[in-house]
């Protein structure tokens, strides 16, 4: 019984090259695809690519009114918050109070 022997590279690139030509061979012996087809296929693409942009469309749809749904509560929350706090005061309204608390003080004395 002989031993292993190891494939030189002439070898290897041979069976490569083999290999490719025989896939090669494969490929022009597969079919052609008819007009009909061709036609049939670029419609179904059209309408693949049709069915994506509507998808796309309600996406973006259902995001924009989810953001127009937050900035109307972020809106709503602001005028509540506004509403909830108190004016600010003027300077003659915290003048008058600060000496109505000084006159408070210097007559608990």
């Amino acid at each position: 019984m002989k031993g292993y022997k190891a494939p030189s590279f002439q070898d290897r690139a041979a069976a490569s090259l083999q290999a490719k030509e025989k896939a090669l061979a494969k490929l022009k012996a597969a079919p052609q695809p008819d007009a009909a087809e061709l036609a049939e296929r670029a419609a179904r693409r059209v309408e693949r690519e049709a069915q994506a942009e509507a998808k796309a469309a309600k996406a973006r749809a259902a995001r924009e009114e989810k953001q127009r749904l937050a900035d109307e509560k972020k809106a709503e929350a602001k005028r509540e918050l506004e509403k909830a706090t108190p004016p600010e005061r003027t300077e003659e309204e915290k003048k008058a109070a600060r000496d109505a608390r000084y006159a408070a003080r210097k007559n608990r004395k």
